[in-house]
């Protein structure tokens, strides 16, 4: 069965919008920029699979043969700019049916349609998940749940396992009510001990501003030489290339370890003439977070991420290689990684309201067996 696919280009949503400039760090005012990869009509190709009559409001691939047997990887997404839903369904594929994690993907949803909804902050069914998770894969922004799903991630923050967080992660929860329970993870917050919230605290930093020029200018990953024979940077070589802008930054915490540089260049090309006028910050990082309980956690970082990042190989190789980090699993990172698609993959340019519509989670259910004509 064809899906049907149609895309939402409405600037007026029924769900409140929360941008950056919102913060108390502006940043200039840039035109959000509306801008599809060719055709996503008739085969959606970030999103292939067969329609199926399967309500569960998450997906899970068993995954095939690989290392990554026995262990579960649950991803969570939810941003209505960046593409997260395409992003972490891609990476869940790769991850389950090239190396062979069991991998759980969850997603906002809409409550009275039950589709894929990132503009939609109040609910990610399938949190509890995490209670049997191995790692959790994070890549939210400004997300208001209720604290019962809350509880979750905080357990899961506080569990001593890995985690990974992309992009918008620094900026992962906002709560609209002051006095909510999980107040000291909204990325505004000033709770001693809890300042620039989640983000800060466990991945190591939260929202500062956009370093290069948004939409405009993308970023090539420089390796920082006093880790070019660590596995997470196995087979990346100067393949790392985003079409997200540099985040900005103000400083690390101490024993973070930077793996990768952004350069900004001249346009949004792999090839375009480095911008020298902007510094240099850090886009991937690793460090270790010790909890509220005293478990101690390994915390990989990346603010590249959206779902046209992992066009780039080098990209997709990076999340893989963390994965196998911080589980544990370093000394089974391939040399070279195989990252290729599962599914056709041809993301939608990041935006506001950009999201493709009339998508559930039924929609991306695929076997390993239907997954291994991509695999050959």
């Amino acid at each position: 069965m064809v899906v049907s696919y149609r895309v939402n280009h409405s600037a007026d949503r029924s769900h409140k919008r929360i941008t950056e400039q919102h913060l108390s760090v502006m940043t200039p005012r840039f035109f959000w920029l509306f801008v599809l990869c060719a055709s996503l009509t008739a085969t959606a190709p970030a999103f292939v699979a067969a329609q199926s009559q399967d309500d569960t409001p998450w997906v899970v691939y068993e995954g095939a043969e690989g290392p990554g047997q026995g262990k579960h990887i649950v991803l969570v997404t939810g941003d209505e700019e960046y593409r997260s839903e395409e992003a972490l369904t891609q990476l869940a594929r790769i991850l389950a049916f090239r190396h062979g994690f069991k991998t759980t993907t969850l997603y906002a949803i809409d409550p009275e349609s039950g589709e894929i909804d990132p503009e939609y902050l109040h609910d990610i069914p399938g949190l509890h998940l995490l209670e049997e998770a191995d790692m959790m894969i994070l890549f939210t922004r400004f997300r208001d749940l209720p604290e019962e799903q809350m509880r979750h991630i905080e357990a899961f923050t506080n569990s001593g396992k890995p985690i990974v967080g992309l992009r918008t992660s620094t900026h992962a929860f906002l709560f609209e009510d002051r006095n909510h329970p999980f107040i000291r993870y909204d990325t505004r917050s000033e709770v001693p001990g809890w300042e620039g919230g989640w983000g800060r605290q466990v991945l190591g930093e939260t929202w500062i501003s956009h370093h290069g020029r948004h939409a405009v200018e993308g970023t090539r990953g420089v390796i920082n030489y006093l880790y070019e024979d660590d596995p997470i940077l196995n087979g990346i070589g100067d393949n790392v290339y985003g079409d997200t802008d540099v985040y900005g930054l103000t400083v690390l915490p101490e024993g973070t370890e930077v793996l990768l540089y952004g350069l900004t260049l001249k346009g949004l090309d792999p090839y375009a003439p480095p911008e020298y006028e902007t510094s240099i910050v850090p886009i991937a990082w690793r460090r270790h977070w010790t909890g509220e309980t005293g478990n101690v956690s390994r915390v990989f970082a990346t603010t590249l991420g959206a779902s046209v990042d992992l066009q780039s190989e080098g990209v997709r190789r990076l999340l893989v290689n963390a994965a196998f980090w911080g589980l544990g699993m370093e000394d089974m990172t391939p040399e070279e990684a195989d990252v290729g698609y599962i599914g056709r993959y041809r993301p939608t340019f990041y935006g506001f309201g950009s999201h493709v519509t009339g998508i559930y989670p039924a929609d991306l259910n695929m076997t390993a067996e239907e997954a291994s004509q991509w695999v050959q």
